[in-house]
């Protein structure tokens, strides 16, 4: 019988499990989703609570397998692997046993702004960006270290481990885990070049290498706890997780320099594939591996859906149906705004991490459908900002193949088109993560996996083009008059 793939997509605000077929596609009525909510403080706390995530997973898992036992066309088909996609950048501090002394301190943590400024300070900038792919920034794992040695350094010295949430959830499952080349190369410690963690920046976080995990990308095979409450995954070989950033790559079929990915979900990014033992980024973009022979170049923004859920709920927004048709008669920038979407502290091209939103030209007549489509439209300029530093370091203009919940919306898609003013394609596959994840177990088990479906070409509209490139040199020169504001 054809084996089937089970697939886990662990993400800031929700994860998901499902199986895929031995073509690499979704069963669709095998997916399970559960929520949970990102617990965000006044002075730019963005943390998880481990267990709620934990019991997140399991509870997906037990209505993924649940359907499968009951469903005729995946009754008695074996379990080939486990295929995991997990956010980036994130960490949890344990004792000797694996139990949580921290949460989750996540991507979107901006606590340590200070710390990461006071490391631009003694630290070149750009010289560890060349060995670690990543810029010394709040996002990655050196800033929040030192940040949680100043704040709390009895609490720093008594944890013996520090995990990200991926193994810490595959070590409490199975009893063991693997942390993958990819997730190491997301933490901003790692040389993806070298393949080794970087001593240098450990001794300037106080890190010692036996308190990380081991970097591997071999799987580990299913027992303990997970074993027992699911007997159908004992002896499965559960793959260390992938960055959401490459399995989005991996499920939209953008492993080639020539095309790439854009995800648009709670956050966003644009990102390339390259293949080459040396993993180099453009300062301001990152490099982070797939895997050995793989590495991803591009950049991502903090604010994105999270912003427009802020939108719906702030500006108190009608129907998604009634907005949809009310957006679709506004195809360009005419409400006059220029907005920095900067609610969370932003991350690429310009990681100004200081500035915080704001919103330039606000009159009488402004109204809420205004507000929120000024909003969405200036994450797309940072998005474009993005894919313009990727041109111009290439020297080619790839196809864009967009998935995540922007799919939701045909409205969306055509306006991204148009602020980027490149063809766009829809990927056929809206859970690019959750596809990654499942194709990177294929492709180690050297299962083929079959194209997905080509999609229709979105073309941007040029006149209203034109004016997003107006309202993007805009956005640009607000950002660089407030940089200098704050400055002074």
């Amino acid at each position: 019988m054809d084996p089937l793939i089970l697939a886990i997509d662990i993400g800031t605000s929700s994860s998901r499990t499902a199986f895929f077929d031995h073509t690499g596609q979704r069963i669709l009525d095998s997916t399970a989703q559960q929520t949970y909510p990102l617990l965000t403080t006044s002075d730019g706390g963005a943390e998880l609570e481990p267990h709620v995530l934990l019991e997140a997973i399991l509870s997906c898992l037990g209505k993924t397998l649940a359907f499968a036992r009951t469903e005729p066309r995946l009754t008695g088909r074996p379990i080939a692997g486990i295929g995991v996609s997990c956010f980036w950048h994130s960490l949890v501090g344990t004792d000797a046993s694996g139990s949580p002394m921290t949460k989750i301190i996540t991507w979107a943590d901006a606590r340590c702004r200070e710390d990461a400024a006071k490391l631009r300070e003694f630290l070149a900038e750009e010289e560890v960006h060349a060995r670690t792919g990543c810029m010394l920034r709040t996002s990655f794992w050196p800033a929040k270290l030192v940040w949680l040695n100043r704040t709390e350094p009895e609490l720093f010295a008594n944890i013996k481990r520090w995990l990200s949430p991926a193994e810490w959830l595959q070590e409490t499952l199975i009893g063991k885990a693997h942390c993958a080349l990819g997730m190491a190369t997301g933490t901003g410690l790692f040389d993806p070049t070298r393949l080794e963690w970087d001593e240098a920046l450990l001794d300037t976080c106080a890190v010692r290498r036996e308190q990380l995990p081991t970097v591997s990308d071999e799987p580990i095979i299913v027992t303990g706890r997970l074993a027992a409450q699911f007997p159908e995954l004992a002896g499965v070989p559960w793959f260390p997780a992938i960055g959401d950033g490459a399995a989005s790559n991996l499920g939209s079929g953008c492993t080639e320099p020539g095309l790439a990915a854009i995800n648009v979900g709670t956050s966003a990014a644009l990102r390339i594939m390259c293949a080459g033992p040396v993993a180099k980024a453009p300062f301001g973009l990152f490099c982070y591996r797939v895997d050995a022979e793989r590495y991803l170049v591009g950049g991502a923004v903090s604010n994105a859906g999270n912003l427009r859920a802020w939108c719906l709920r702030e500006l108190q927004q009608c129907s998604p149906e009634q907005l949809e048709i009310e957006l679709a008669d506004r195809p360009g920038p005419e409400h006059g705004l220029t907005v920095l979407p900067f609610w969370t502290a932003e991350r690429a091209p310009t990681w100004n991490e200081d500035l915080r939103g704001s919103i330039l030209g606000i009159t009488q007549a402004t109204t809420s459908i205004d507000l929120l489509q000024a909003i969405t439209e200036a994450t797309y300029h940072r998005l474009a900002l993005i894919a313009e530093l990727l041109i111009s370091s290439t020297g080619q203009a790839p196809k864009f193949f967009v998935s995540g919940g922007i799919q939701n919306s045909q409205t969306a898609l055509q306006r991204l088109t148009d602020v980027l003013n490149h063809p766009v394609y829809a990927n056929p596959e809206p859970e690019a993560s959750i596809r990654g994840a499942a194709i990177y177990a294929m492709e180690k088990l050297s299962l083929p996996v079959a194209p997905l479906e080509k999609t229709r070409q979105l073309q941007p509209r040029k006149g209203i083009a034109h004016a997003y490139r107006d309202a993007r040199k805009k956005q640009v020169t607000l950002e660089h008059l407030l940089e200098r504001h704050w400055r002074h």
